[in-house]
């Protein structure tokens, strides 16, 4: 029992009950008006809400490709920490911030449905988890407050049995704008005294009407005290509103079902046959449930899961909450809504709406947001590291590399070979990562990225990789998960892919698989490579003593000699030592260095220093070269033989803490991965690595 009690007092102190009190703040119509007087942004529309909702959480810019992008903080779901954080969408993430912005100046977008088109997994239902979880917690703070009201009997018989059905409290079904109850005629003027000498980011405007059962309690109360307003006003009490997709207040979600077991009655609410008993009428507004999907999200958001699986008779309905900011409950007038609607559909569904004639009027109306894959290796990454961490997986460790390998095969699926033939699609794959190439500049990436329309609309979607590292966590005895173990799983899974179905696709992933299996053996050879040679500053120093060289070669000058302070002729031989560890022929040798020092100059034009870890292929030349000059301190082709010398023994012991220290290997993968690079080198593979 004191253990329980323990709890009870813990969870007690962990209550915020000021907040509490905030949330569930009531007051008069008059103390109403007191707030709106002092933040005005509380009468805000849906759109205006959602859009200063985002920019709330912090913006930062960057450039990519010559374009300048904002990066909108919000989507790192900073208050989830991360969970469902979106990766290398930026650019269409800008796009549907855009149209939020147009829509809360007013310019027309607000009377469109938002379409979210991509492919399946592309993170088109996160975006909508993310906005409505963004509008729940905005609604809970003060700059996103916003409230509605309750109707009261303030004792009055007549009042509380007949207009509120024996209710003594009647909350408006819809949560409207507690400023809808003043007529329409008065309100400009009266929003203009309220907002008098408030300088607001964008205009406010009451456009709308009560809904149904509230507009009948105003017009009989208006006559039960003969045209007097204030009267009115003593039987309102206002709310703080708190949105909630789970108690159905401000946010709504509309997912088709069986055609033969759904009306648009969910959308538009229905009538409460045991009402109809106290009230007498089925007309009355008040023996109406107005709980459909468009009046729960009222304030708010709507959300359409698969939207264009909807029935022909929803699609109607979508037309009018759209662009009449209307809809029709049964038996009733047009009723009045200020939400934002949002769907989203894949490709197939989308094209059977483009070729369907009778469905113009919805595709007039609607704004599509492609919502592509990650084409980013870092982002892509970034997806399995936040599935697959440390604090996820108990009991196993996922060796260096495995995620990025997986994450780049994925992406490798989603590309448009290049049309260069210069150019390889791994390269092409590193450019859209922001990595450096000699002969390629910012421009070079943006007409890479033009020339491919349909890259990140097709490929292999997330999932079936989350689904096979799963496998592979599960399924293998090793304490330890390699690359190969992922990639011997994504390739057996191909067989029954439900996505992959013509031959040709297999045997094209599987291509691109073997593509990254060169790429990742590549990778660890050049880390124990610098596991051997460990020394940053030496092969820095052998690059500016190369680019020194090479300066002087194309610029046909002489090279200063630090310890004579003779002028001597370029160092051929150091040059060459370095450029043939990547296969640059004699006859290559002047292209390739005028390639450096035009690559040196353009990143000179834009600001950028050069540094040699940014060029892929001059890095591995050096460390090539590096370790070359120390290959006799260590042979690692001994590890393969029966029997190794002691000493030589402790030097590979001292590689290996190298890699676990400085790479994240564990003892297992850092010995399976010395063993690996060891076989290759025992097989006389000395053109890529010497021994």
């Amino acid at each position: 029992m004191a253990q329980d009690h323990d709890v009870v007092s813990l969870v007690q102190a962990l209550q915020d009950k000021v907040h509490y009190q905030d949330l569930s703040w009531q007051g008069s119509f008059d103390q109403y008006l007191e707030i709106v007087k002092q933040n005005p942004l509380v009468v805000r529309t849906a759109y205006q809400r959602m859009y200063d909702m985002i920019l709330s959480y912090g913006t930062y810019e960057y450039v990519d490709s010559r374009k300048k992008v904002t990066h909108y903080k919000f989507f790192d779901d900073p208050t989830h920490q991360g969970k469902d954080a979106l990766y290398g969408l930026d650019i269409p993430l800008m796009k549907l911030v855009n149209v939020f912005k147009s829509a809360a100046l007013g310019y027309g977008t607000e009377r469109r449905i938002i379409l979210l088109h991509g492919p399946v997994g592309c993170a088109k239902s996160t975006i909508c988890r993310l906005l409505k979880h963004g509008l729940e917690d905005y609604s809970k703070i003060q700059e996103g407050a916003l409230y509605s009201f309750n109707w009261m009997d303030q004792g009055n018989a007549f009042v509380k049995d007949e207009l509120l059905g024996g209710q003594i409290e009647f909350p408006c079904p819809m949560n409207v704008e507690p400023l809808f109850l003043i007529p329409d005629e008065f309100r400009g003027e009266a929003l203009r005294e309220l907002v008098k000498g408030q300088k607001l980011p964008y205009g406010i405007h009451l456009s709308g009407e009560l809904c149904p059962p509230c507009r009948f309690i105003f017009r009989e109360l208006m006559k039960f005290y003969h045209g007097d307003w204030r009267a009115v006003l003593g039987h309102i009490k206002v709310r703080r509103l708190v949105l909630s997709e789970k108690d159905r207040v401000g946010i709504g979600t509309f997912q088709p079902k069986d055609e033969k077991n759904q009306d648009s009655t969910e959308l538009s609410g229905d009538i409460n046959y045991r009402k109809i008993a106290i009230y007498g009428s089925d007309s009355d507004p008040r023996a109406f449930n107005f709980d459909g999907e468009f009046n729960v999200a009222n304030r708010g958001m709507i959300e359409f899961i698969e939207i264009l699986k909807l029935d022909t008779a929803f699609l109607y309905d979508l037309l009018g909450a759209t662009q009449e900011q209307r809809i029709k409950p049964k038996k009733f007038a047009q009723t009045d809504i200020d939400e934002v609607i949002m769907g989203h559909t894949n490709e197939p569904e989308f094209k059977k709406l483009q070729s369907n004639e009778y469905m113009e009027a919805l595709r007039d109306r609607t704004i599509k947001i492609d919502i592509p894959y990650v084409t980013k290796l870092k982002a892509e990454s970034k997806i399995y590291e936040r599935d697959f961490n440390s604090d996820k997986i108990k009991g196993k460790h996922i060796a260096p590399h495995t995620l990025e390998m997986v994450a780049m095969w994925s992406i490798l699926t989603r590309l448009d070979p290049p049309k260069k033939a210069t150019l390889s699609l791994i390269q092409k794959l590193k450019l859209y990562d922001g990595q450096m190439m000699p002969g390629y500049t910012e421009e070079n990436v943006k007409e890479l990225r033009k020339e491919s329309h349909r890259e990140g609309l097709q490929g292999i979607s997330p999932r079936y990789i989350q689904d096979k590292i799963s496998n592979a966590l599960v399924n293998e005895d090793a304490s330890c998960i390699n690359p190969f173990m992922i990639l011997n799983e994504l390739q057996s899974g191909l067989k029954h892919h439900t996505m992959v179905t013509s031959d040709e696709q297999k045997r094209r992933f599987k291509e691109l698989l073997a593509m990254v299996r060169a790429e990742y053996e590549e990778i660890v050879k050049s880390e124990v490579q610098r596991a051997v040679s460990c020394d940053e500053e030496s092969i820095s120093r052998l690059c500016t003593t190369y680019i020194e060289n090479v300066k002087a070669y194309v610029q046909k000058e002489r090279v200063k000699n630090k310890y004579t302070g003779d002028y001597e002729e370029a160092d051929e031989r150091l040059m060459r030592s370095i450029e043939e560890k990547i296969d640059i022929p004699e006859s290559r040798k002047d292209d390739f260095r005028r390639e450096v020092m035009n690559y040196i100059a353009s990143l000179a034009l834009e600001d950028r220093v050069f540094d040699y870890k940014s060029n892929d292929r001059l890095r591995k030349a050096l460390e090539l070269k590096l370790f070359e000059d120390q290959k006799d301190t260590i042979k690692l082709s001994s590890l393969v033989s029966r029997s190794i010398d002691p000493a030589m023994r402790e030097r590979i012991n001292v590689v290996k803490s190298r890699l676990i220290k400085n790479y994240g290997y564990c003892e297992i993968c850092s010995q399976d991965v010395l063993n690996f690079v060891a076989s290759i080198f025992a097989r006389g593979d000395t053109r890529r690595a010497a021994s």
